[in-house]
């Protein structure tokens, strides 16, 4: 009895050291939760009702898929102001392409995922091959592409742009069973994903085991994993009974999963992670950080390009303020999810959780009828308190 006593002692300290060193997910995922109740609870339920749940996915796709560009570039120890006002040309661009000179969608695509991928390199090339700060940089190209928008579309808003185009955004998966409602189809999808997030996770801990590395308490292991199956299955089936599965979603959740593999599972993104952890050690230890820094930035071109077009399929035409401090969600909510300021540390999880807490924010918010300037307020605080939270566990540490 001792025995089992002694036992029982030494591993609720285990578990409270461990929840304390990965306060920054399990406090995200908690801090999700909890705010997601609480705008539940003050809209009267209308948070959670399937129509509101497909408009917060179509709200914030863009943000999200700019997230996921975001983290690599902070990670690799810079920023990019830019991401906003590269959006917005883009999806002038597609305008004037598709509704001005009837270039096909087919075409016009390509063309300007192209054109971000440009613009993210002629950026990357300063800061990488000149050491020219960052900040300075994507600041100068955040005044240069909102002018060019201006100028692109002489002031004027273009559209509407052709229904095909419109399906980036609007258009929702069909049920291949015919059902409709609810939608087999989305629910199949939910089934399948939440398989292969237990599937992938039961694998990850006896890879552990089997090299021994100290992993999760099993306690952990399963709450997190019921809390996250639990809420995937519950979000499925409210968007089943409406018009099922967002093209835009299936688009997120792939990007989300290739990103996630390449930072994680990659030599390619353990090598971001050291240059933004110490680019000197990176360096002579034989990365290549001038061209990594670069593609950082090509690909944060195209993923606001792909958010352009997104945006402007949503809105079905392409204004001049479109993309107007856009830049500044994406920032916070790559560092509500935990990003580091100094680089060398955050997650693509992490990162789409922190946007949907700020889409939850604004969604519910707007909800309750408050204004944009108290929605302002409230957001630049929520954002001081992850800085100040990421500062304080880092002297923490040290």
């Amino acid at each position: 009895m001792s025995q089992t006593a002694t036992n029982t002692s030494q591993e609720k300290p285990g578990m409270a050291h461990y929840l304390l060193g990965h306060m920054r997910e399990y406090g995200l995922l908690f801090a999700l939760i909890a705010i997601m109740v609480f705008f539940q609870i003050v809209t009267d339920g209308t948070l959670l009702k399937p129509v509101n749940i497909t408009n917060l996915f179509l709200q914030n796709s863009y943000i999200i898929i700019m997230a996921l560009g975001m983290l690599i570039v902070i990670v690799g120890g810079h920023i990019d102001l830019s991401v906003g006002s590269v959006m917005g040309f883009i999806g002038a661009l597609a305008a004037v392409m598709i509704v001005n000179w009837d270039i096909p969608v087919f075409l016009a695509i390509p063309v300007c995922l192209l054109f971000g991928g440009l613009i993210g390199a002629a950026q990357g090339y300063w800061v990488a091959y000149w050491n020219i700060p960052s900040f300075i940089v994507t600041l100068a190209g955040m005044l240069v592409f909102r002018g060019l928008s201006l100028w692109l579309l002489e002031g004027q808003s273009i559209g509407p742009f052709p229904k095909s185009f419109q399906l980036l955004s609007t258009g929702f998966i069909p049920d291949i069973f015919g059902v409709n409602r609810p939608n087999v189809t989305a629910l199949a999808v939910g089934i399948i994903a939440v398989m292969s997030i237990l599937w992938l996770g039961l694998r990850k801990r006896a890879r552990n085991t089997a090299y021994g590395i100290e992993d999760e308490p099993m306690s952990f292991f399963v709450v997190r994993n019921l809390i996250v199956a639990g809420a995937l299955l519950f979000v499925v089936y409210k968007l089943s009974t409406f018009r099922g599965l967002p093209n835009v979603l299936i688009t997120m959740g792939i990007l989300t999963i290739i990103y996630a593999f390449l930072t994680e599972q990659t030599t390619l993104g353990r090598r971001v992670y050291a240059l933004g952890g110490n680019v000197k050690a990176a360096k002579l230890s034989g990365i290549r950080t001038e061209r990594l820094t670069f593609l950082t930035f090509v690909n944060m071109g195209v993923l606001a390009a792909l958010a352009g077009l997104i945006f402007a399929a949503r809105l079905n035409t392409a204004t001049p303020k479109a993309g107007f401090a856009v830049e500044l969600d994406v920032i916070a909510a790559v560092f509500i999810g935990g990003a580091s300021m100094s680089g060398g540390v955050g997650k693509i999880v992490g990162a789409v959780v922190g946007a949907f807490i700020m889409g939850v924010m604004n969604n519910g918010m707007s909800i309750m009828g408050i204004g944009i300037d108290y929605q302002q307020v409230i957001k630049g605080l929520v954002l001081l308190a992850a800085v100040i939270f990421d500062v304080y566990n880092k002297q923490k540490q040290g």
